[in-house]
């Protein structure tokens, strides 16, 4: 078994205009002061990370690594969660998500794909350069407006659309091969890889690629009334990555899964800060022990109602405190008799 490594921090809700949150070097340090031990990078904060130049200079990218490593931290992964939703975007959502690709390539549907795709494969490359062996994405999604389908889906549609899915990541997930990184999909509402059944379609799409891979949020699974622990004992071959955060489901007269179109805190289901909410974290920890998860456990904070700053403090602490420091030794070692092939044999009667 393994120790999870920890606890880390997404930054990506974090960022800001006001120290000390608009630099990445004292955003590390406010991060270290809180206990954390590694940083997970949003690539599309160009002001912190310039993507491209890690990718083409290890020189930049040890430069970065020095940042951090000059606050006693690690960067954990990278992550392309805005450029990889680029990937596969239905027509219905193009105004939307134009606002996660630059100002040239609004309205453009094709240029915002192919830019999308050059980012995840700088990813790979940078992610090599920074020593990761790890990075998480969204999957984007070509069919998600028909998750509960009104009128009922054509004959057929599901496998083009997961067809034509993985006909754009098989590219992107062997240059992640080719540079030794696993490319982690965060299991997300709102994209097409958002269970455990959506995983596997596009998986067999991609002729089980070794680099497909899953990063653990069980609070998307809270909010999907999916059995979470089960989740990693069918697919732990496959996590790589983990982000801890908290949510609450509390289904009412008035309101299920869908939410009534209401704001976060008037949802029934709603991320909370880590320990406010309803996730059997100390089952979790446990079972990623028990797998040998060889990851970090990443804070991702979302919470409708605590401030960020007192989640960042309280979750460093909530980590840290889950984490558990593997054994090394069976406990009842102290009571072991030895043995060899012919004792063994003498105790069940055989000779």
């Amino acid at each position: 078994m393994k120790t999870i490594k920890g606890p880390g921090i997404f930054l990506a809700q974090f960022l800001g205009e006001k120290p000390p949150f608009n630099t990445l070097e004292d955003i590390c340090k406010w991060a270290a002061g809180l206990g954390y031990k590694g940083v997970q990078i949003p690539t599309w904060a160009n002001s912190y990370f310039d993507l491209q130049k890690a990718a083409e200079s290890k020189t930049y990218a040890d430069e970065i690594k020095g940042v951090v490593n000059s606050a006693g931290l690690e960067i954990t992964e990278l992550s392309t969660h805005l450029q990889g939703q680029l990937v596969a975007v239905h027509p219905a959502y193009d105004a939307q998500f134009d606002g996660f690709a630059p100002s040239e390539y609004h309205k453009n549907p094709k240029a915002r794909q192919e830019w999308a795709v050059q980012q995840l494969k700088y990813a790979a490359q940078a992610s090599k350069n920074l020593g990761l062996n790890a990075h998480v994405t969204f999957s984007g999604a070509l069919i998600w407006q028909t998750v509960y389908p009104w009128p009922q889906r054509p004959a057929g549609l599901v496998d083009t659309a997961f067809t034509e899915l993985a006909k754009r990541w098989k590219p992107i997930l062997d240059v992640f091969d080719e540079n030794g990184v696993d490319l982690c999909y965060e299991i997300h509402p709102g994209e097409d890889l958002h269970d455990g059944v959506t995983f596997e379609m596009f998986l067999d799409k991609v002729n089980g690629h070794k680099r497909a891979n899953i990063l653990y949020d069980p609070s998307h699974f809270v909010l999907q009334c999916l059995d979470y622990l089960q989740y990693i004992d069918i697919y732990h071959e496959r996590i790589k990555m983990f982000h801890v955060k908290d949510a609450e489901f509390n289904s009412s007269g008035r309101q299920g899964v869908y939410g009534g179109y209401q704001n976060w805190v008037d949802r029934a289901g709603r991320f909370r800060s880590l320990g406010d909410g309803q996730v059997d974290f100390k089952a979790i920890f446990s079972k990623l022990a028990a797998y040998n998860f060889d990851g970090w456990a990443v804070l991702e904070w979302e919470c409708a109602l605590k401030h960020p700053e007192d989640g960042a403090r309280e979750g460093a602490e909530f980590i840290k405190n889950h984490i558990i420091r593997v054994t090394e030794h069976a406990f009842d070692d102290f009571a072991s008799t030895g043995s060899d092939e012919a004792f063994n044999r003498s105790i069940l009667g055989l000779d």
